[in-house]
């Protein structure tokens, strides 16, 4: 992976003996990317970067641009910690601290933040909400389904972090999150975080397993058992990603990491690790299940997950009105 850039300010081309124009020149030929005004970083390293690593970048050029102190919030707050979020060019976010009406200036949108009992942490030599205050916004201001995946990583003990990311205090608990709660958000916003916070789950693996979780949620679908252990007469077979026992279905996301990543390839080569990963099916399905699988481009996508667990045999969850009790069905 990458590092990431320097930035390079126009107001330092002097140092670099480097001309306005001379600046328009590598921007047209591709030699250098204008991240946003007065601010450029090498061109070919911007297109080997991640868009998470792309939009840190415009992080730190806003950081570097803005004449005042500037607390960086909601997704932007979440990529400085090293929490995932879903979706890509998100704007760069901060908060206003007094509520004049000025949401958006200088391409930043800023949201209105009462500055009393405000927790404001330095990480990375920029200013941020706090972990619990970032996620609990993100939980406040976004959709249910995308609130679910920065509340697991918090959550899950040992989360993987981006690379290049700075060491992530240890896990959240609920009640950690809940005791932030207090008074910042309306009732309404409450809800949606207390909503979001009873579905949330430690044992989601990845952002793409709490994302399908929650996006199978709101399809409808019966919640499955997170992690189901499998043994067969050679032993244990390995954890699923979820599992409907009663359906005899597993569930499994593949995220690229699986089979790229060192951590999770833990010594093997890739094509090692699909020729296990498709062994270590083989041995489920002999059990008697039926292993559905998806990927990133099935959640981006809307309604195509609900189709594949639908035709994999995922059971949906029954409405009260067809709960009937046995002993009083004719």
């Amino acid at each position: 992976m990458p590092d990431l850039p320097t930035l390079l300010l126009a107001r330092d081309c002097g140092l670099h003996a480097l001309t306005a124009k001379d600046l328009s020149k590598q921007v047209n030929s591709g030699a250098l990317v204008r991240i946003r005004h007065g601010v450029y970083a090498d061109g070919p390293a911007w297109r080997e970067l991640k868009d998470w690593q792309k939009y840190r970048l415009q992080i730190q050029a806003a950081a570097e641009m803005l004449q005042k102190p500037t607390i960086f919030a909601r997704h932007s707050a979440a990529n400085v910690w090293g929490v995932p979020t879903i979706g890509v060019r998100h704007p760069v976010q901060a908060l206003a601290l007094t509520n004049d009406g000025g949401r958006s200036r200088a391409g930043v949108r800023r949201h209105f933040a009462a500055p009393s009992g405000l927790e404001v942490v330095r990480r990375d030599g920029l200013l941020v909400t706090s972990r619990v205050r970032t996620v609990l916004d993100l939980a406040a201001f976004t959709p249910f389904a995308e609130a679910l995946v920065p509340l697991d990583h918090v959550l899950r003990p040992g989360a993987v972090l981006r690379p290049g990311t700075a060491a992530q205090p240890s896990a959240l608990s609920k009640d950690d999150l809940r005791a932030g709660i207090g008074s910042i958000h309306s009732a309404a916003r409450q809800r949606k975080i207390h909503a979001a916070l009873d579905f949330a789950n430690a044992l989601s693996g990845s952002a793409g397993e709490s994302y399908s979780r929650s996006l199978l949620h709101v399809a409808g679908f019966e919640a499955p058992v997170l992690q189901q252990a499998f043994r067969d007469g050679q032993g244990l077979i390995g954890y699923s990603d979820f599992c409907w026992k009663r359906a005899r279905v597993v569930g499994e996301f593949d995220g690229e990491e699986k089979y790229l990543k060192l951590e999770h390839l833990k010594g093997r080569t890739p094509s090692q690790a699909v020729v296990e990963e498709k062994y270590r099916e083989d041995r489920i399905r002999a059990l008697g299940f039926t292993v559905v699988r998806w990927v990133w481009a099935d959640l981006m996508q809307p309604g195509r997950l609900e189709r594949k667990l639908a035709a994999g045999g995922v059971p949906r969850r029954r409405a009260r009105s067809a709960i009937l009790d046995a002993q009083n069905v004719p």
